[in-house]
Parts: C-alpha cells; structure tokens; sequence
C-alpha cells in the first residue's frame, strides 16, 4: 500500500517505495515539463532595443517549479537546457539557438532556469503562510528575482552594459509582464494543489 508523507506546510510527498515504484512517469513528467518551456518559449516577441524577447519561457520555468518541486524542476530545467545545447529548437525562435545562444547575450536567463525552477519547488513548500495561493506567488517573486539578478548581471558581463543599460535592456520592460506570469503560475500552482488535496 502506497503512503503519502506530510510535511510542515501541508503539501504532501510520496513514501521512498512509492518513489522508486513510480520512476518511469517521473522521467516521463520530467521530460513533458521540458516540452512545456519549449512551447512558451516559442510564444515570443521580440524586442528592437534589447536582445531578451518577450516570452512564456519564464511562466513555463515557474509553473514547473512550482508543481514539481525542487529536485524534479531542477532536473526538467537541466534537461531542457542539455536539449538546447544539442541544437533541438526548445529556445525562443529570435535567436540562433544551440550552445551560441545558451551563452550568448540571454545566456544568464536560460543558465538560471534550473536554480529558478528549484527556488520556486522549494519556497512553495516551505514558505510559512497558509494561503496555497500566497505561498505560490511569494515562491514565484523570490525565484523570478533570482531570473533577473543572473540575467541582468550576465547580459551586463557580455555586452559590457552600465547600470542603466541593464536596467533598460534587462528590467524595466519585462517588470509588468513577469507579475502577470507570477499571477497566473500561483494561481494555476494552487488551483492544482488544492484539487490534488480535494
């Protein structure tokens, strides 16, 4: 008989047997999470005075964050990047793809999906409020944070920026758009959550 284990915030795990009996659909859901960033990826449009488009690409690295938690969405974000290095079209289209574009200008965002994922699966699970849909949308703040921080300062790196060229290029343009990706991952998170609970 397969056992769930609860932890402090509520948000349950599978036992160690029903971890390893359940293998196969977790390789299966870790490689269907990589075909979900490529499909927002490809959502894009880009900009003419900075090389970071406008995206899904980061909702995607959330919401898959935010549902697999922290080693499985770090897992799923490592694959996908594996898959763009070996030139499959899983980044956004604007760009030339490949290993040229996982670390040209954009570079830092792509190389921090992994550790975004990861921050976003392990502060819903650990963030001390009891609202499913606070918890979701302080874990997707603090891991998109972390997105602009690596972003900002590897863009700043590659194209010898200023303080204000970043915050041009890098920030203030995609502010109002990740709330919204922030907005509809919570909410979609703790939809999810709470009927898995039902």
């Amino acid at each position: 008989m397969q056992s769930t284990l609860p932890n402090s915030t509520g948000l349950t795990h599978p036992s160690s047997r029903s971890l390893a009996e359940s293998i196969p659909a977790r390789i299966a859901i870790v490689f269907a999470a990589t075909v979900f960033v490529a499909a927002c990826a490809h959502v894009s449009i880009p900009l003419p005075f900075t090389p970071v488009p406008l995206t899904l690409q980061n909702f995607g690295v959330l919401l898959v964050g935010l549902m697999l938690g922290p080693v499985a969405g770090f897992s799923a974000m490592a694959l996908y990047l594996a898959e763009g290095a070996i030139g499959l079209p899983v980044f956004n289209p604007h760009a030339t793809g490949g290993l040229i574009q996982l670390f040209g200008a954009t570079g830092g965002y792509l190389l921090s999906y992994p550790f975004v994922a990861a921050a976003a699966g392990w502060a819903f699970r650990s963030l001390p409020l009891k609202s499913l849909y606070l918890r979701a949308a302080s874990a997707g703040t603090l891991a998109t944070l972390l997105l602009f921080v690596c972003g900002s300062l590897w863009i700043a790196h590659v194209l010898h920026l200023s303080a204000a060229g970043v915050w041009i290029m890098s920030i203030a343009p995609f502010v109002p758009g990740e709330i919204v990706k922030i907005a509809a991952a919570a909410g979609l998170a703790a939809s999810i959550e709470s009927w898995r609970r039902a």
